[in-house]
């Protein structure tokens, strides 16, 4: 029978790695997020997605997980994820893409983009440290 203190001691060394973990605070609805973003006076970072999409999951992982520029996009910016065949409202005109995932990034106030869309492959951790620095400027 196996002892449940290894288990114990590994979930306790793992626990602050766990708890810090960096992540974009994603939303799920996109008109909570104009809103919040309107509210907070932030831009608006918009990621469209399609369903079951290893491109898109693997993107999310490299990219937006444990990056250091993911503390600026918590702060600066409301992000939302938006799933193309979903039954969610998003305004799919000006979100209109035929490449996923392609990534938005708006100001919310007056709703045009402040950077040209980063599309599938392009969404890198490079490309998404400079332009995250900019986003200061933006604003």
């Amino acid at each position: 029978m196996l002892s449940k203190q290894p288990v114990v001691s590994l979930l306790f060394l793992l626990f602050p790695l766990i708890v810090s973990a960096d992540f974009v605070h994603w939303l799920g609805a996109y008109d909570t997020a104009h809103q919040k973003a309107l509210k907070e006076q932030k831009s608006l970072l918009v990621l469209v997605v399609k369903q079951n999409s290893a491109l898109s999951d693997k993107i999310i992982q490299t990219a937006f997980m444990n990056k250091p520029y993911v503390d600026t996009i918590n702060e600066k910016m409301v992000a939302v994820i938006v799933i193309y065949e979903g039954n969610k409202s998003y305004p799919v005109e000006m979100y209109y893409t035929t490449v996923f995932p392609t990534l938005f990034f708006v100001d919310s106030e007056k709703e045009l983009f402040w950077r040209e869309p980063l599309y599938g492959e392009e969404i890198t951790p490079d490309l998404l440290e400079k332009t995250v620095g900019c986003v200061s400027t933006h604003l």
